[in-house]
């Protein structure tokens, strides 16, 4: 089975985190996910963010810390997924390998089809914008 290693941005400001949804092609089609995607080669998890999250939605963040880490077995590959909590540093939103996006507080997480990977961390960034 094809293993992926990939790193995922929780970009939290004012009291709500950032959503993407995927296009609409493969297993994972039209899911909401938290945005990024695979490590390059000698590539750490936070410099994979940083780069995704500028080539993806034309936004530069800053990596806060290490929130969780996921691992999930979908029917065709194995996910290690990395999130990390981050902040927008600049940038202008510009959707190039999403369909959609929105801003959630605590109370909307719930109300999105999200991937089964990002669950556990849905879940997770629930609780932080609960103390926010």
């Amino acid at each position: 089975m094809k293993q992926i290693v990939v790193a995922a941005a929780v970009i939290i400001e004012q009291g709500k985190v950032f959503a993407a949804q995927r296009k609409n092609v493969g297993e994972l089609a039209k899911k909401w996910e938290f945005p990024g995607g695979k490590l390059e080669m000698g590539e750490s998890g936070e410099e994979a963010i940083v780069r995704e999250i500028n080539e993806e939605l034309s936004l530069q963040i800053e990596v806060l810390d290490h929130l969780m880490t996921v691992e999930h077995t979908y029917s065709t590959f194995h996910i290690t997924m990395h999130a990390y909590r981050c902040a927008l540093v600049s940038g202008e939103l510009a959707l190039s390998e999403h369909l959609d996006s929105r801003w959630l507080g605590s109370g909307e997480l719930q109300s999105l089809d999200w991937a089964a990977a990002d669950l556990p961390i849905v879940e997770r960034v629930a609780s932080l914008l609960e103390k926010i």
